[in-house]
């Protein structure tokens, strides 16, 4: 999600020396090539068999997010689609909180290969369905690291920004979409901010759910789960994503926030879309998808992103 740039805190000597031993490497120096957001900071170093990127944040919920995040990383990099950042290994800091240390890749903004993008984003979401497939046809190839997930979420808590998401599995996408996000995040902008309005739009529209689901038929696909434009760059070689916050969901719901923020071209879409066709439907559920990230951003940020949660909420009343 989108965060505003912050200061890197250059890391301690405990904590340096807990990342050597982990590494196994007598060389730990900065690299002098830093990134992040208000939420986590990061910066390179140099060590004996390479580059490392680390992040680090001091909450007390850094472990929770930085495993969710390893695993997501994980996971996306077994299916051999789309490039991530290699996670390496979630420490705790003695000083309060953990880090998160990542293989270094060198990337620059999106934009010799976002066609290419498009076409791996949609194999990544068609890679779970052709695991079924294979197994149901007898194939067992040397090179699939994971197996068929029938069910909607994940095997572990992940976050998107710093709130842990709902990940506890279920059958039924619709009920698992409406229970561990929307209404999630509902929960949390009453506790927050008190706000009855959207408790009351909420009642109307989770009512009105699996109407929007009607004749379809989903099945669980690997999602980043917060592929916003910030969160993609590009090597000399290709397409990467970062910062994911996974789970197995329905393949659109990873288009929501997409279009929110921008940072995709028609190419992108268009390669997306010849190797994924739209579902009728698809603008509406789109909204649907965009809600939950508004909602999200709301219990982020505060109330700028209310007009525009209850705005959707309405529109999808109608």
């Amino acid at each position: 999600m989108p965060e505003q740039t912050c200061v890197f805190s250059t890391l301690h000597g405990d904590m340096e020396a807990i990342i050597k031993d982990a590494l196994n490497t007598i060389t730990f120096k900065a690299a002098g090539k830093g990134g992040g957001g208000c939420i986590n900071e990061g910066e390179a170093y140099f060590t004996d068999t390479g580059t490392v990127f680390v992040k680090q944040n001091r909450k007390s919920q850094a472990r929770l997010m930085f495993d969710g995040e390893l695993e997501s990383l994980k996971n996306i990099a077994a299916t051999n689609t789309v490039r991530v950042p290699q996670p390496i290994v979630v420490l705790d800091n003695p000083r309060g909180g953990s880090v998160l240390v990542l293989e270094y890749v060198d990337m620059k903004t999106l934009s010799k290969f976002s066609k290419q993008l498009g076409q791996q984003l949609a194999r990544l979401h068609l890679h779970n369905s052709e695991l079924k497939t294979k197994a149901s046809q007898g194939f067992v190839g040397q090179e699939e690291n994971v197996s068929y997930v029938e069910k909607f979420g994940f095997h572990v808590t992940t976050c998107c920004g710093y709130i842990p998401l709902e990940n506890e599995w279920c059958g039924d996408w619709p009920t698992f979409f409406a229970r561990n996000r929307l209404d999630h995040q509902v929960r949390l902008v009453e506790k927050n901010c008190g706000d009855p309005e959207v408790r009351e739009l909420w009642s109307e529209l989770q009512l009105k759910i699996p109407k929007f689901f009607e004749g379809l038929d989903i099945q669980p696909a690997l999602l980043h789960g917060d592929l916003w434009g910030g969160n993609i760059a590009e090597t000399a070689t290709g397409p990467v994503i970062f910062d994911p916050a996974s789970f197995y969901g329905h393949h659109e719901f990873e288009l929501g926030i997409a279009r929110m923020f921008g940072g995709f071209s028609q190419a992108f879409y268009d390669a997306y879309f010849d190797v994924i066709p739209k579902a009728p439907g698809f603008e509406t559920r789109n909204k649907l998808y965009q809600l939950f990230n508004y909602l999200n951003h709301w219990n982020h940020f505060g109330a700028g992103y209310r007009n525009q949660s209850l705005s959707i909420m309405k529109a999808l009343l109608k």
